[in-house]
């Protein structure tokens, strides 16, 4: 892998033409999109545009490419190459921050006022206040707090699980969800249990399959899928996402055919709801972390600057955290030594440690040992780790995950004192975050990116597992290769961007709407899908009462009165038209996915 110096990201990632009839669309999006990203709330009202017809693509939260610069029009990934990618200045100032971490992407200048701020005594209350107050950015989405909270902290809203925040509240349920190891997991256990490798050593792996083999790696990704799917620790699961992108090893890759996994079990989901210090001290020992950024081969002789570099500006303080590119290179040399063993596992060699004075930012070492480099290690990452850099930059991430692309400024600096307060543990911010009435009043301010959509998708049809479930699942985890998302599969060290702004495309819209009809009519098999007839229930006596059902099912909401107006001219029918069959003579196959393409369904 290439060093980063002054690189950008790919400028492509998926393709297609743009079908003619959606250009004058697209263009009004991406000027939209140039001005605010609230702003294309007033191109998506038209409902007729966004429930049916290829008008809809201006939701258009597709396949990851060079969408975000064409259609901003911007330098973005082009200046990321221009002459000044490749200057000498120092990281903070080499080009946008969108050009270097898509989810700095319009988080400059003046803090947003979304209509409501401050910190509540519970979640609970948080939700009162800001349910109370008028948020500056409507949008079709209901504001019930319940599914408020269910589209952010879970992989989709599913009606069991609104019917059990209701049952035991919304600060009850949350407590749950931080406490995943109280929490059964009866599904989710069953379907991992399909997939062996994901609960083996190293050295079982090494010992399972050929070398260089990559089935250990595709079983991680089949298993990450069935547990968005079906796990009832959903909290934890939207973590285990959010730091698989912020230490982002992508899978599957060369080296990870055998370590892999371990980084996942070992380092991200032991630690998702623990400290950050503590994941971050486990992922400089892992065998994949020092693989896939090139560690293993770093040598006082000959130091490679990967890793360095991006545990400064990926993994902690962030590319305005005032680092230096003297300060990359003596990261790098702090970091040498640490190495893989030939059968996977770490070691750490002294001989290859780099000795002499270092110093980043703050930290300084003497590190005349190369015996005890090792320490010198650990205490330069528990240095990083508890840095305000740091603390911020965690909690941005963390407030554009849940919140919105540009959060309040004050919300962040709120995230960022608790998450200092606590000795980095992640928990005590996210307690914070969901007591903040910032939080409640964001409805419909995210955009489901193509993974988020194609499972909110299965939870609200209602797919579970069945007679074949291991091939069911492969067959979907093909199906988000292709829109551009298949789970803990960005190769670039920095993770799936997480804004509007970078998922914008006409192909993967257009494959994200197959996805829908395919999980719909069930073409996969070895999973139990519902049948679409069986959607509604007991069968509505009128096609109004139909799409009612329908939206409750599918959307747990209902429609605007001119989104269910365009269904009932798709359909040729009146309000109060008798529906003869279940099936609507036939058509609930097509209608059932115009419900799962609509903006209801695409923010979250």
């Amino acid at each position: 892998m290439a060093e980063r110096d002054q690189r950008g990201l790919p400028a492509t990632r998926a393709g297609g033409n743009v079908p003619a009839r959606l250009a004058p669309v697209l263009g009004t999006m991406a000027r939209a999109a140039r001005a605010s990203e609230p702003a294309l709330f007033g191109l998506l009202r038209n409902r007729r545009q966004v429930v049916i017809g290829l008008g809809a693509a201006a939701v258009a939260t597709g396949a990851v490419g060079s969408a975000a610069a064409v259609l901003g029009g911007g330098g973005g990934i082009a200046a990321a190459v221009s002459d000044q990618a490749t200057s000498t200045r120092s990281p903070r100032d080499a080009g946008a921050f969108a050009d270097r971490d898509a989810s700095y992407s319009q988080s400059l200048g003046e803090s947003i006022n979304l209509g409501a701020a401050g910190l509540s005594d519970t979640p609970a209350k948080a939700a009162e206040a800001a349910l109370a107050a008028t948020p500056r950015f409507p949008n079709p989405l209901s504001r019930d707090p319940v599914q408020h909270l269910l589209r952010r902290t879970t992989f989709g809203p599913t009606r069991a699980e609104a019917d059990a925040v209701r049952a035991i509240g919304i600060d009850a349920w949350i407590e749950q969800q931080l406490d995943p190891g109280k929490l059964a997991d009866p599904i989710g256990e069953q379907v991992v249990g399909v997939f062996p490798t994901v609960n083996m050593s190293t050295a079982q792996i090494r010992r399972t399959v050929k070398e260089f083999d990559w089935s250990a790696q595709y079983d991680l990704g089949h298993a990450t899928l069935a547990r968005q799917f079906w796990s009832s620790r959903q909290l934890f699961e939207v973590m285990v996402d959010f730091w698989s992108n912020h230490l982002n090893v992508t899978n599957p890759f060369d080296g990870g055919w055998d370590v892999r996994t371990s980084f996942d079990s070992q380092v991200i989901r032991k630690h998702a709801l623990g400290r950050f210090s503590d994941m971050l001290a486990a992922s400089a020992r892992n065998p994949a972390m020092l693989r896939y950024l090139n560690n293993n081969e770093s040598h006082r002789r000959s130091v490679n600057e990967n890793y360095g570099r991006e545990l400064l500006e990926l993994h902690t303080v962030g590319i305005d955290g005032g680092y230096t590119e003297s300060d990359v290179r003596h990261s790098a040399y702090i970091m040498t030594g640490r190495t893989v063993t030939n059968a996977g596992e770490f070691r750490y060699e002294a001989d290859r440690h780099w000795i002499d004075p270092v110093k980043v930012l703050g930290f300084t070492d003497k590190n005349p040992s190369r015996a005890k480099g090792l320490q010198v290690g650990d205490r330069y990452l528990e240095y990083l780790a508890t840095h305000e850099a740091t603390a911020k930059n965690i909690a941005r991430k963390l407030a554009v995950r849940f919140v919105a692309d540009t959060p309040p400024h004050n919300l962040v600096q709120r995230l960022a004192e608790t998450y200092l307060a606590n000795g980095t543990a992640i928990a005590p911010v996210l307690r914070v975050l969901l007591r903040s009435q910032e939080f409640w009043i964001a409805t419909g301010l995210k955009a489901r990116r193509p993974l988020e959509n194609f499972v909110a998708t299965a939870r609200s049809l209602g797919i579970a597992p069945g007679s074949d479930t291991r091939t069911g699942i492969e067959g979907l985890y093909r199906m988000t290769q292709r829109f551009g998302q298949p789970p803990l599969g960005w190769v670039p060290p920095n993770g799936y961007p997480d804004v509007a702004a970078a998922w914008r495309s006409a192909h993967a819209t257009l494959a994200i709407w197959n996805s829908h009809r395919a999980l719909v009519q069930g073409s996969q098999r070895g999973l139990s899908y519902p049948k679409p007839e069986g959607l509604v229930g007991k069968r509505p006596p009128t096609t109004g009462q139909y799409l009612d059902a329908l939206a409750a099912r599918l959307l747990q909401q209902p429609l605007a009165a001119k989104d269910r107006q365009a269904l009932l001219t798709f359909l040729g029918s009146k309000e109060g038209t008798a529906v003869k069959n279940a099936t609507l003579g036939g058509r609930i196959e097509h209608l059932a996915p115009l419900f799962l393409d609509s903006i209801y369904h695409a923010l979250r």
